[in-house]
């Protein structure tokens, strides 16, 4: 039986089409390797979003022209967004390279290596939906679903678009009926993905054509399916319907990612973020007004062309005022062919890390204050298994996202991964909560 061995960089939509890639070449045959060196097919999945991304791809990639060396008759392969962005020189940079594919080829990968090719091949069109391939889920009772690829927005420093192509939606009923065989087969919690989860279903023909809000609904309607996640949506297209559905929905958990990227109009302005510091506000209040316990967590990139010390205080200031549990927090890398890399004004980087120091700081100092109001309530967890810090303590997720680190019940009751439990929030981090399990050890036991 061959081998392969998977590297995923990048975001949540990468993860999820390196599960595809998984089920693919298991269906084919292929078994997971532990290591490179143990595999014939060594491939990864590469993000091109940050530059530090790129960097540590790289440094991976030399360890694979290593193991080429050795073993000549080895496949080398590289596909996701860093591939499609450097379609056109990828073989010419790195001639041990056996086959690369874009995001939108993942299908082709089993082409190439079924086919009698001796000759490097590059796959990078739009066509189809890794979602559509068998998949092999890193938890059984966790799983990832796209329900769209692509994104028609055009941020100045983002370079999805010509690495994801234009957004296309996946039918409903065709979701549906996935999300039901997911939890036939023992899934109990679904993430949504797309680029722009908000904007889902506007390219679809009349007779499929649904809101974000009304597949949300669909969605809470599949027997089994206790759990209901999804990101990212755009604050330009955060509707109350989708706000709402947060408040009325049982299995959509009570956590929404907003990124907010800048909380200075001027800056979101030549970011081509296409809102304002007012307007991101304003969704903030109306989900604080039908969700006020709902956790919020965000992006923000920090140095951007142009920003000056009153643009950066002004997305201080956002912090202040939202509370925010959680951030992602990035110090701005031109993008080769984005706009942003070519604005004057850009930031020295000295300047960067001083800024994001005192973004952390203040990003961490309300998440500390947002995780108290926790501490002595009792929250349902599911259990993903042990505590990273302390395997004789539990770890899992709330709905509100927040990890929990917690004691079980008695040593006879110890909870399998994928059950709900109960736990009483004893401590609280700005990242992490701690708790002991309830005596009612089993949610709505």
């Amino acid at each position: 039986m061959r081998s392969y061995h998977v590297t995923t960089f990048g975001c949540q939509m990468n993860a999820h089409d390196s599960e595809r890639i998984k089920g693919m070449l298991e269906s084919l045959g292929y078994s997971e390797a532990p290591s490179r060196s143990d595999a014939d097919v060594i491939l990864f999945n590469t993000c091109s979003i940050r530059e530090a991304a790129d960097n540590r791809f790289l440094a991976h990639l030399g360890e694979a022209k290593r193991l080429k060396r050795e073993h000549p008759e080895r496949v080398v392969g590289v596909g996701g967004c860093w591939a499609q962005s450097v379609k056109d020189e990828v073989f010419a940079r790195f001639p041990f390279v056996d086959v690369a594919f874009g995001p939108g080829q993942v299908h082709r990968l089993a082409e190439f290596l079924t086919s009698d090719s001796l000759t490097a091949q590059g796959f990078f069109e739009f066509e189809g939906f890794t979602g559509h391939l068998p998949g092999k889920r890193e938890r059984e009772f966790q799983a990832w679903v796209q329900i769209s690829v692509g994104c028609n927005c055009v941020c100045s420093y983002c370079i999805v678009p010509s690495t994801r192509g234009r957004e296309v939606s996946r039918p409903p009923g065709e979701l549906i009926d996935e999300i039901g065989a997911l939890a036939a087969d023992g899934v109990r919690e679904v993430t949504l993905l797309g680029q722009n989860v908000n904007s889902y279903g506007r390219d679809l023909p009349a007779a499929d054509r649904v809101t974000f809000a009304e597949l949300l609904a669909g969605i809470d309607g599949v027997e089994g399916i206790e759990r209901i996640r999804y990101t990212s949506p755009h604050p330009k297209d955060m509707r109350e319907d989708v706000i709402r559905a947060h408040a009325e929905l049982p299995a959509l958990c009570e956590h929404i990612h907003l990124p907010l990227q800048s909380g200075s109009t001027p800056v979101l302005k030549r970011m081509r973020r296409t809102y304002s510091r007012e307007r991101y506000l304003e969704r903030v209040a109306l989900i604080r007004e039908h969700v006020p316990d709902c956790a919020l967590t965000t992006d923000i990139i920090v140095g951007f062309p142009g920003e000056t010390e009153e643009d950066f205080e002004q997305t201080l200031s956002v912090v202040e005022a939202v509370g925010y549990d959680g951030a992602f927090t990035f110090v701005y890398s031109p993008r080769r062919g984005t706009e942003a890399a070519t604005l004057p004004g850009q930031i020295a980087h000295p300047v960067k890390v001083e800024r994001m120091e005192r973004l952390v700081e203040a990003v961490q100092r309300r998440g500390r204050e947002r995780a108290g109001r926790f501490v002595g309530r009792t929250v349902e967890v599911l259990v993903e298994g042990p505590s990273r810090t302390d395997p004789s303590r539990l770890r899992g997720r709330s709905r509100h996202n927040k990890v929990v680190n917690f004691q079980a019940g008695s040593s006879a009751d110890v909870a399998a991964p994928g059950e709900l439990v109960e736990v009483r929030i004893t401590a609280a981090t700005s990242q992490t909560l701690t708790g002991e399990q309830s005596l009612l050890a089993r949610a709505g036991a």
